[in-house]
């Protein structure tokens, strides 16, 4: 299946059948997730991967009680750090060095850039920025889940400074952006199963500047 055929199959589904995703296609849409653009290439931010039926329970009331979140197989959690700190651009920048193969001090006027970005920034700034950034790796993983013919629903629909006390992610440096649940559609109790795809016409969508 191409990437076209894949998004063409894809929907936000609104019914999940409760059938698991097999670890290895969960596998290939976390790694790609793992390869996604980013800033910089800092990946400011975490994905929680949730199978737990209980703790799903807890999260669906603080999600204005979506079916996908319990009836899915797993849940992705996209959450952003709080803030981006200097030490983090360090632990980022040495793991750059020993991945190249390179001295770290050879990358110091990147290094030097990446610091003065984020502490000119304020903490909310950064953040900011790195919700941004997550979001980048959620169409990615969007995507990802289609061409292996998981079903997936992109979520904002919750309530992020609940969950981020359920989960304890102020603890983390975290804060929760977006869910995204996988399993796999129920077609019989699905509203939006048998929909045709509505997208805005190309020649309205694209701006062709000369």
């Amino acid at each position: 299946m191409s990437l076209i055929q894949a998004l063409n199959w894809r929907y936000a589904v609104k019914r999940m059948n409760g059938e698991k995703v097999p670890q290895e296609k969960v596998n290939a849409i976390l790694e790609a997730t793992r390869l996604s653009a980013s800033s910089m290439g800092l990946q400011p931010y975490t994905v929680l991967v949730i199978e737990d039926e209980e703790l799903r329970r807890e999260i669906q009331k603080v999600a204005f009680n979506q079916p996908q979140i319990v009836e899915a197989s797993h849940l992705l959690i996209f959450a952003a750090w709080d803030n981006i700190t200097e030490e983090q651009v360090t632990e980022y920048i040495n793991q750059m060095a020993t991945e190249r193969g390179v001295a770290p001090e050879t990358l110091n006027d990147f290094k030097s850039s990446l610091v003065g970005i984020v502490t000119r920034n304020t903490p909310e700034q950064n953040f900011q920025w790195a919700a941004r950034q997550a979001y980048i790796a959620f169409g990615t993983a969007i995507a990802a889940a289609a061409t292996e013919q998981v079903d997936a629903t992109p979520m904002e629909g919750f309530n992020a400074t609940a969950l981020d006390e359920l989960l304890n992610l102020k603890e983390k440096g975290l804060r929760s952006v977006t869910l995204l649940p996988l399993g796999y559609r129920d077609e019989a109790n699905d509203w939006l199963a048998n929909q045709k795809k509505v997208r805005r016409e190309k020649e309205k969508l694209f701006l062709q500047v000369a």
